[in-house]
């Protein structure tokens, strides 16, 4: 009898919030896989059953991938398909699963993505700065010391950021990213993306820190911040926008004339203007 071939894993990309956003063929996967590996199964059933999808559970996080893996893999060996899932996004995206896929591909089983909603790209997408080239960098440190310190590292990158906070944590990380890139460097912070309340502010860090921190609003829910890189012709547009501004200023008001000069020059409309007050 010939041994039986293994199963397929299936990285099955869930929902930020909409519903809508499972695709059909994800639904189709979870309901033919033999078993559904979850980041948190708690989380995860209201999802399956909202869709009608009865397929079998299993936990695997952060505490347990490294025991789960073999288990998950044995099943696989076996013949039989397994989905892997997060609570919400892409599986591996600042999710567990990592342990999982490396092991499945070097036993030689078969590992199929199922593409769907990602917090990281959804943000890129929207936030209107440069997206041909990017660096995701995910959750910063908890730690005070550690977080200032990898954005001192950062300071530099010329691609644009792409970085997840939590909510009791923005404030501060808003406030250390000003501090270390420059209140005038270009930002966007979005929220709760594609749900009831999904929000887009700032257009500097500056700006950001400020809002979030006399708008209690902007510290809730799931958050991503898009920042700028230090591109070689930040310098040389603030450089330029001054000096439409300053031409503009002679004849118009300073409002309007920050308003033209930063369309013009592409420099930030509010540094522009405060550059006239000094």
């Amino acid at each position: 009898m010939n041994a039986r071939e293994p199963g397929i894993l299936w990285v099955v990309a869930t929902p930020i919030g909409n519903l809508g956003d499972l695709s059909l063929r994800a639904q189709q996967v979870l309901r033919d896989v033999g078993v559904i590996a979850a980041e948190d199964t708690r989380h995860s059933r209201p999802l399956l059953q909202h869709f009608g999808i009865a397929t079998a559970l299993t936990a695997l996080h952060e505490h347990n991938e490294r025991e789960a893996v073999a288990a998950i893999v044995a099943k696989l060996q076996a013949g039989e398909d397994v989905a892997l899932i997060s609570d919400a996004g892409t599986p591996l995206i600042s999710d567990p699963g990592f342990r999982l896929v490396r092991t499945a591909r070097e036993t030689g089983i078969d590992v199929s993505p199922v593409p769907g909603a990602c917090a990281a790209i959804a943000a890129l997408s929207v936030a209107g700065l440069p997206s041909d080239r990017f660096v995701f960098e995910g959750f910063l440190s908890a730690k005070t010391s550690a977080r200032r310190a990898r954005l001192r590292e950062l300071a530099d990158e010329a691609r644009t950021l792409v970085i997840y906070e939590s909510s009791h944590r923005i404030a501060e990380c808003c406030a250390d990213l000003r501090d270390a890139f420059g209140r005038e460097r270009e930002a966007r912070l979005l929220r709760e993306l594609t749900k009831l309340h999904e929000t887009c502010i700032g257009m500097t860090l500056g700006e950001i820190a400020a809002r979030v921190e006399s708008d209690a609003e902007q510290r809730l829910g799931e958050c991503v911040l898009v920042i700028a890189g230090r591109g070689e012709d930040i310098d040389a547009k603030l450089a330029e926008g001054r000096r439409v501004y300053a031409l503009l200023r002679a004849e118009l008001p300073p409002a309007q004339a920050a308003k033209l000069a930063a369309a013009i020059s592409g420099a930030p409309r509010k540094a522009l203007y405060e550059s006239g007050k000094k």
